[in-house]
């Protein structure tokens, strides 16, 4: 996990795919399809606001 100023935590798409229980591709359709939107760093890798993610899983990260 990295973090920026501007967006806290960004996640891999590995670990929103564990987050969600889901394949690393899923969460790349989900992002094509406008339901995340990613951070690409300087070699194109996608980052996500771990902010963003918990909101669409709907609630912190304590509810595991």
């Amino acid at each position: 996990m990295s973090e920026t100023p501007e967006t806290g935590q960004l996640l891999t798409p590995k670990e929103v795919a564990a987050i969600f229980r889901v394949s690393p591709q899923t969460v790349t359709r989900w992002d094509n399809a406008g339901k995340l939107t990613s951070i690409r760093t300087p070699g194109g890798t996608r980052r996500y606001p771990e902010a963003q993610v918990l909101a669409l899983r709907g609630g912190p990260d304590d509810q595991q």
